[in-house]
């Protein structure tokens, strides 16, 4: 696992892994066949660029507060099979896929690097992160729930 040896180093590494995120989600807008699909993941992209945005304000001296709010976990991501992320014609339902499997990956990163933590500052921030990445694993299931499950 990753060491850290400053607050500095934590958010160092979370903005680059927004910025990894942004980049993907803006790949995965370009294996879209339809606008709409191409819109939404550039969406998400920048919504990514947004957060990584907030954690250099972070590291600039803005204050941040570790959110007690409970973020709903739907499970969906856990029960579908993995997609070949190298496809090229990549369906919705796939790329949101992806998409969950992504951010619960990287909420397990942080919950991981959380526990792991030996500073009550360092384990806030990666908690902090963690519920983010929670947030964004629900929003891919509400959206998969509200639009491929509805249609099945």
């Amino acid at each position: 696992m990753k060491e850290f040896n400053s607050l500095e180093d934590i958010l160092e590494f979370a903005i680059n892994e927004e910025q990894m995120a942004a980049d993907f989600y803006t790949a995965l807008a370009e294996k879209m066949e339809h606008q709409e699909m191409k819109d939404t993941f550039e969406q998400y992209a920048l919504e990514e660029i947004g957060h990584r945005a907030k954690l250099e304000a972070i590291k600039n001296g803005k204050e941040y507060k570790v959110s007690e709010e409970k973020v709903a976990d739907l499970k969906i991501g856990d029960y579908l099979v993995d997609v070949d992320t190298e496809k090229t014609n990549i369906t919705y339902q796939e790329a949101l896929t992806i998409a969950m499997k992504k951010e619960k990956a990287a909420f397990k990163l942080y919950m991981d690097l959380a526990a792991a933590a030996s500073d009550q500052t360092s384990k806030d921030m990666f908690l902090m992160l963690a519920n983010e990445e929670a947030k964004h694993k629900l929003r891919f299931e509400v959206e998969y729930d509200n639009n491929i499950l509805t249609e099945n």
